[in-house]
């Protein structure tokens, strides 16, 4: 008997077919996992990417998140915390002739009307010249950037980046300085500090500067009137502070705008303060009676010079302005600013140790101080005979930087020790710089008094602001005109202290080149012209450095009256 057929549940060609089917669905499930693992993948890094720019990136558009408080370069502020340079966001217009599509004669007409400073052949010149890309401005106003846009011109580009403002504009501009195109420091603090305002890790801390906005407004102004008044090529002026070398104020003249610094002049952008040499005439007397003083060649301003109508010596003949034609004390010296008297003290001095001494206070290299901008002394060099010290101790012969003679009068009055100037603020973060001592304290103390002396009686005394006891020295140099010394052009200087019976602030001001008025009697020198600056200047600046008016003091003047013979007439 046959045994029964067994009963099939689906056929082998179906089988088949499903077993293809699973299989192609399971690579497709794979095939599809494995691209929404790529797609995750690609979103994340995306997202990872975005989280890194919102927290750490340097473009101009961003907004909130950390890297929202790090601006794209760090604020420059006052010693106050005035804001004196900032980055903000700016719109600028820029053209692209390769993507204008419209008619290129009416834009060029539109662009002529709405950005005046080019002309509408300007325009059609540049939308014709191939080139790829031009700036038309920058910094545009939100009402010229509504205007170019509705213009509907695919070829002008309007773009927000960050720009540096300059909100006090001309105010300490040679202090701060600028940047370029390109947002790099090309002069002053800018330059200077270019690294630590630009790095990410500092440029969220602002640095703060020595300088007083309302000292150096003060400065500025009276600086800037003179030089109007005596139609002077330049002026320059410092206010320090003696003790610390802090720069209060430093200004250079003529004005610059570092808003718009590539449209000032040469003239302009030179930093008279530090990097223009000057002989500062006779401001440098007060050094060579400190020398003096310290070497014991002078014992007392009581001290006698022969003082002739005439010097002769090893063939050079010096005059005096306010000629003795007799015998002289050392303070009617300095009252009356006898180049006889100074010439025969330097003279006792001796080259080597003037040199030793201007050396230890930074006048034989360039001055210490941050900014780049610092020029180079001129001295005799390897002629430094016996005349050039002559002339070196009436301020002739040897040419230096206005900051330099700062330094000078706030080592001579400090208490004799050198610290070199600094325009930034002493505090915790800035320490003092290290100084070294050049006058002993009592030849500083001893010329207080002589000091005083010029500004009560002599050279001086249009420099005096009543109650604020200032001391001083004038100087009037004339200028070196085709490989010749001419009266005809001088550089007249005053440098003052005070309240001199407990010096705290030098004052230095200078005039390029004044003119002589009908209210100067047809002088030029610098009793007339600069020293009342410096008389404005602290009657301004005093009460805003705590320095009270007090007529009931005043340097030791019994030191020094007894051995002037006479008061001078002006």
């Amino acid at each position: 008997m046959n045994a029964p057929t067994p009963a099939l549940v689906a056929r082998p060609e179906r089988l088949r077919l499903v077993g293809q089917r699973r299989q192609i669905l399971a690579i497709v499930h794979q095939r599809l996992m494995f691209g929404l693992i790529v797609y995750a993948a690609i979103i994340a890094i995306i997202a990872l990417r975005l989280l890194y720019l919102a927290a750490f990136g340097d473009h101009a558009g961003r907004r909130g998140g950390p890297g929202a408080l790090i601006p794209p370069r760090g604020d420059i502020v006052d010693r106050d915390g005035r804001p004196l340079a900032s980055s903000i966001d700016v719109w600028s217009i820029a053209l692209q002739p390769p993507r204008v599509i419209g008619d290129k004669l009416a834009l060029a007409r539109n662009l002529a009307r709405l950005m005046p400073d080019k002309d509408e052949a300007s325009y059609f010149a540049m939308l014709r010249s191939g080139k790829p890309f031009f700036y038309l401005q920058r910094r545009a106003s939100p009402q010229l950037v509504e205007a170019v846009n509705a213009l509907g011109e695919p070829g002008l580009a309007l773009e927000r980046s960050p720009d540096r403002l300059y909100p006090q504009t001309s105010l300490a501009a040679h202090v701060i300085g600028y940047t370029d195109i390109d947002g790099r420091g090309v002069a002053g603090i800018e330059r200077a500090y270019d690294k630590q305002l630009s790095d990410p890790a500092t440029r969220g801390q602002p640095i703060t500067l020595s300088i007083s906005s309302k000292v150096q407004q003060a400065l500025e102004n009276e600086l800037n009137a003179a030089m109007i008044e005596f139609s002077a090529i330049g002026a320059a002026g410092v206010v320090m502070d003696i003790h610390t070398g802090e720069l209060l104020a430093m200004t250079s003249l003529p004005k610059l705008n570092p808003n718009i610094a590539g449209q000032g002049s040469p003239e302009a952008r030179f930093n008279r303060a530090t990097s223009g040499v000057y002989e500062l005439g006779s401001t440098f007397k007060p050094f060579t009676v400190g020398m003096a003083m310290d070497l014991g060649v002078v014992k007392s301003v009581g001290q006698i010079y022969n003082c002739p109508k005439e010097f002769r010596y090893a063939g050079v003949v010096v005059h005096d302005t306010h000629p003795f034609g007799r015998a002289c004390s050392v303070a009617e010296i300095m009252e009356e600013s006898s180049n006889i008297g100074m010439a025969q003290i330097a003279l006792q001095v001796g080259a080597a140790r003037q040199k030793a001494f201007l050396g230890k206070m930074g006048f034989l290299s360039p001055v210490e101080i941050e900014l780049k901008e610092r020029g180079r002394t001129l001295t005799p060099g390897n002629d430094w005979g016996e005349v050039a010290t002559m002339t070196v101790g009436y301020g002739h012969g040897i040419a230096v930087t206005p900051l330099h003679l700062a330094t000078g009068y706030a080592t001579l009055f400090n208490g004799g020790v050198y610290h070199p100037a600094t325009i930034l603020k002493v505090d915790r973060h800035h320490a003092v710089g290290a100084g070294h001592r050049v006058f002993s304290e009592a030849t500083s103390y001893k010329m207080r008094a002589l000091l005083r002396l010029v500004v009560m009686k002599g050279t001086g005394r249009k420099a005096d602001a009543p109650g604020y006891r200032i001391g001083g020295k004038t100087g009037t140099a004339e200028k070196l005109l085709n490989g010749h010394y001419t009266s005809s052009a001088v550089v007249t200087t005053f440098a003052g202290v005070f309240p001199m019976d407990e010096p705290r602030y030098v004052v230095v001001a200078m005039l390029d080149d004044p003119k002589a008025t009908k209210d100067t009697y047809g002088f030029h020198t610098a009793g007339w012209n600069v020293a009342p600056v410096v008389s404005r200047t602290v009657s301004r600046i005093a009460p805003m450095l705590g320095v009270r008016p007090d007529m009931n003091r005043d340097a030791n003047m019994a030191e020094v009256m007894p051995f002037v013979h006479e008061a001078k007439a002006p």
